[in-house]
C-alpha cells in the first residue's frame, strides 16, 4: 500500500515537475540569453529516475 502512495506521489511530483519547466519557459529564454542556466532538467531528470526505479522495483 505504501509503495503506491510513493509511486503516485512520484508521479504527481514529476507532472508538476514538467508543467513548472512548461511555464518557467519564457524566464528561462530570458535567463539563457543572460548567460543564466536554469537547473530545471536536472530536477526533471533526477524525479524521473527516482519514478522509474519505483515502477522497475515492483513486478
Amino acid at each position: 500500500m505504501i509503495s503506491r502512495v510513493y509511486r503516485a506521489t512520484l508521479f504527481a511530483l514529476y507532472q508538476l515537475c514538467i508543467v513548472i519547466g512548461i511555464v518557467a519557459m519564457p524566464l528561462a529564454i530570458a535567463a539563457r540569453q543572460a548567460g543564466i542556466t536554469l537547473p530545471i532538467h536536472r530536477l526533471l531528470a533526477n524525479v524521473e529516475d527516482a519514478y522509474e526505479a519505483s515502477q522497475s522495483g515492483d513486478a
